[in-house]
């Protein structure tokens, strides 16, 4: 019987709207129990703060000073979430928990033009389950929405370059370049890079054989250079040609040397990807077989296949070269992976292949290692005593002195997970069905849940808590705060204003003070006592896992 498509549509409505709502039941409760994390979470929502203050929305500012290394975009959604919901962790993280409902509506929509609502629902739920891409709609970072640009700008240049193509190239064309000029105003031009790079091989592979017309060309360039330089294009107007200096000497010392102090070794977004992005990065293994996309028989499908695989080997290949090694510079290929693990696992289904053992072993493997590291980290109060004598600095061992609160329930979660992983391996030998997957699924994702919800706030004590507990009760004080090693931590938990924004490391632990100042310093035993040495007139104030706070008095 033909089901009349007003009913289809209502179901496909209907669908959505459930994927919304269960989006944002896991995306926005609890977004601000924890504090917010130097040093990318708290730049940014420091500059959208300062937006605030200031009422300067053209400028992205940092200490109330021009700061270069981001173009605005992202700091904008930021300011004005803070403007309707105050300046906290929760409106600092909004946006990317709208971003990630969002992500889930395109991923959902793709799949199922691409193939069908069973595809699209197998990406989703994918890309919903797996660690790193869950974890990062729960940040305030950037790359959420830098990427989910990126990702569309290549998906409408992709159907514009598909040879079963019937849409509107002038529209395709349009789309993909307004989006990958969106990515350049939320990150720079990396976005862009990372979009020709792909392009670029894609040209390579069909022998530079691409039918276009000029028409076309001059439309694409067009919108993309009147979105993305928008920003770049007012600050030269406005005359300021130094932050565009520093913004791009900036680009380009990040692919040249290892940036505040993100080193990494060669192969380090390799080992991310592959432990980070479980399950979907294990699911995705089979489809790098060379001769794969023999099992394809539609050329839609393949084709997008080829861009989603492009994409992959670029940003990987791109982000190994580049010396500062940063888990979000590899966030991009969330996307390539997902996909590739739901064209799997759809095959899987579909019974035109079989679920190799390897993966199997490989799931059984990394899912032993997350439930294992849940557990030494919940279980770390317990076991930390036997760790002191073998640890060498000063602030380690402070930092480890902390006391998490647990209530015990925890390991049970990472054991959880090792037995739904498990059980799936068995199941899917004796029945390949959606069902037997979502028992993996749903293991990854009371695991990611619960862990961020439980775990992550109590980690926090271990690290930056007690230097946050410092900024926060000096809020209101008419007073200067000095870290001596990168934060931003202290502008934003201060609530700085411009009179108190001296960072001149001189005048505060030498010159006469018109009010008071105060020191934080990790306890590393040789720069306490340097500083010590050179702030004779310092008084200790206290010192608290791993954290010394040092004040000197304005001169009466």
């Amino acid at each position: 019987m033909l089901i009349p498509e007003s009913l289809k549509n209502r179901q496909l409505l209907f669908l959505q709207f459930g994927i919304v709502f269960f989006a944002s039941l896991l995306f926005i409760p609890g977004l601000g129990i924890v504090h917010l994390f130097d040093w990318d979470e708290l730049n940014f929502a420091e500059s959208a703060r300062e937006m605030l203050v200031s009422g300067n929305y053209f400028t992205v500012q940092i200490n109330f000073e021009p700061f270069w290394e981001k173009p605005p975009l992202f700091i904008w959604m930021q300011a004005l979430s803070m403007k309707l919901f105050g300046v906290n962790e929760f409106a600092a993280r909004l946006p990317n928990a709208l971003c990630g409902i969002t992500t889930l509506l395109v991923l959902f929509n793709a799949g199922r033009r691409l193939k069908n609502i069973r595809f699209g629902l197998l990406w989703m739920l994918l890309y919903l389950s797996s660690v790193l891409p869950f974890l990062y709609f729960r940040t305030g970072i950037i790359d959420p929405w830098f990427n989910l640009f990126i990702f569309l700008g290549i998906c409408s240049f992709a159907e514009y370059t598909s040879p079963e193509n019937r849409g509107n190239t002038y529209n395709q064309l349009t789309l993909s370049a307004l989006f990958l000029g969106l990515a350049v105003l939320a990150k720079g031009p990396v976005g862009l890079l990372i979009f020709l790079l792909t392009f670029a091989v894609y040209l390579l592979l069909k022998r530079f054989r691409l039918l276009f017309t000029w028409k076309e060309l001059l439309l694409f360039m067009a919108v993309l250079l009147f979105v993305g330089s928008f920003w770049f294009t007012l600050q030269l107007l406005n005359g300021n040609y130094r932050i565009l200096e520093d913004f791009i000497i900036y680009q380009i010392r990040l692919f040249k040397t290892k940036d505040a102090g993100h080193g990494g070794f060669l192969l380090y977004h390799f080992v991310v990807l592959m432990i980070g992005v479980f399950p979907a990065s294990l699911l995705a293994l089979p489809t790098l077989k060379k001769s794969v996309l023999q099992q394809e028989s539609d050329a839609r499908v393949a084709h997008f296949f080829r861009w989603m695989m492009i994409s992959l080997w670029v940003v990987l290949l791109l982000f190994t070269i580049v010396s500062t090694k940063i888990v979000h510079y590899s966030s991009f290929c969330y996307f390539p992976i997902t996909f590739l693990a739901a064209w799997y696992i759809d095959k899987v289904l579909e019974r035109r292949m079989m679920f190799h053992r390897y993966v199997k072993i490989a799931l059984i493997v990394v899912a032993l290692i997350l439930a294992s590291a849940l557990t030494f980290i919940t279980l770390f109060d317990t076991i930390k005593p036997l760790l002191f004598p073998y640890i060498t600095d000063e602030f380690s061992l402070g930092c480890m002195q902390a006391t998490a609160h647990w209530i015990g329930f925890e390991p049970v979660v990472g054991v959880i997970l090792f037995l739904l992983t498990l059980l799936f391996c068995v199941k899917i030998q004796k029945t390949t069905t959606i069902n037997t997957l979502l028992l993996l699924l749903a293991g990854a994702l009371f695991f990611i849940s619960v862990t961020l919800i439980l775990v992550v706030p109590q980690v926090e004590k271990y690290s930056q808590a007690a230097a946050v507990e410092f900024y926060k009760s000096r809020r209101g004080e008419d007073c200067y705060i000095y870290p001596t090693s990168k934060s931003y931590a202290h502008y934003f938990y201060s609530d700085r204003l411009p009179a108190n924004n001296c960072a001149d490391e001189k005048f505060l632990m030498h010159g006469a003070l018109d009010k008071p100042a105060y020191f934080v310093l990790k306890n590393y035993r040789d720069d306490v006592l340097e500083f010590r040495g050179n702030v004779p007139d310092a008084r200790l104030m206290y010192q608290k896992n791993g954290f010394i706070f040092f004040s000197r008095s304005p001169v009466r």
